[in-house]
């Protein structure tokens, strides 16, 4: 099939090129002329045959509205709007309503791979009506990981976001924990290779995860982490996560815990969030703050 992708960004751009890998036709446009296959949003729309899909990969907020409201006067009834960034469910109704309005369809898509998912694949997570989903299908197979798991019909408009929204809060905590029992076996003088009790866990123990196996890599790069400064972001889903809790009488207090610890980061500077940084940098690629 023909796909439009509107962000050839860290992770647009691989999708781009798992999705070509495929077989299928990918049109780009990236505000950024030299990752851009075609010149404005204008050009990408008239490349493509009807019903055209296009799919958008931009930060979310301002810069997803501004991209959904100039689609929305391009596109013609019948087309598919998909929002893979890591916009806010709420946000997905809005623009849903909007398209709808002029006959044009919406998926929200949430996007897990960071990356790695050029060779290993995206997992991902798609909220909409049935009949909008199926003609994204194709490009769903094609940037998935192999195997049967590793994609999902959430359920209605902004589930997909929202799953992806508790996935990165679960992240958070699990991160943390790692973050504290490294710190622990760091902190005393009886273990005298933390390193190496990281890379045992990763066979035969309930921890081992990809997670872990991103943690031997980061303590492999700098065994002591000596060389970050122990100071994290957080990318806005992990205080969605707490806010969706409270506003459904939900207790989360492993994720809550998390988030406030990188909060308190930035404050001082935490040997724990050492770990955590690195963590994301291995798996997103996210900036990382050098003493």
């Amino acid at each position: 099939m023909e796909l439009g992708l509107v962000g050839l960004g860290k992770m647009g751009g691989n999708m781009r090129e798992r999705i070509r890998r495929a077989g299928h036709t990918v049109v780009g446009y990236d505000r950024n002329p030299d990752l851009a296959d075609v010149g404005s949003l204008k050009e990408l729309v008239d490349g493509l045959q009807a019903p055209r899909v296009v799919w958008v990969m931009v930060p979310a907020g301002a810069a997803t509205q501004s991209t959904v409201d100039e689609l929305a006067e391009l596109l013609e009834p019948g087309d598919v709007v998909v929002d893979g960034g890591n916009s806010r469910w709420t946000d997905d109704e809005k623009h849903a309503g909007e398209l709808a309005a002029k006959g044009i369809g919406f998926v929200d898509c949430g996007v897990s791979g960071g990356v790695w998912g050029l060779e290993n694949g995206y997992a991902l997570m798609y909220g909409g009506d049935a009949e909008h989903v199926a003609k994204v299908m194709p490009v769903f197979e094609a940037l998935k990981p192999e195997g049967e798991f590793g994609n999902v019909h959430a359920g209605k408009v902004g589930a997909g976001h929202f799953a992806k929204m508790v996935h990165n809060g679960i992240e958070y905590a699990m991160m943390q924990a790692f973050a504290e029992g490294w710190e622990l076996l760091e902190a005393v003088d009886s273990v005298t290779d933390v390193r190496e009790v990281f890379r045992s866990w990763q066979e035969g123990t309930v921890i081992r995860s990809w997670l872990l196996d991103l943690a031997v890599r980061a303590l492999d790069d700098d065994e002591h982490l000596a060389e970050l400064r122990g100071f994290a972001q957080d990318s806005g889903e992990g205080r969605w996560t707490v806010e969706a809790a409270i506003d459904n009488a939900v207790p989360l207090p492993a994720i809550t815990a998390s988030l406030f610890a990188r909060f308190a980061s930035r404050q001082d500077d935490s040997p724990q969030m050492k770990m955590i940084a690195a963590l994301r940098n291995q798996f997103g690629g996210h900036a990382v703050e050098n003493k």
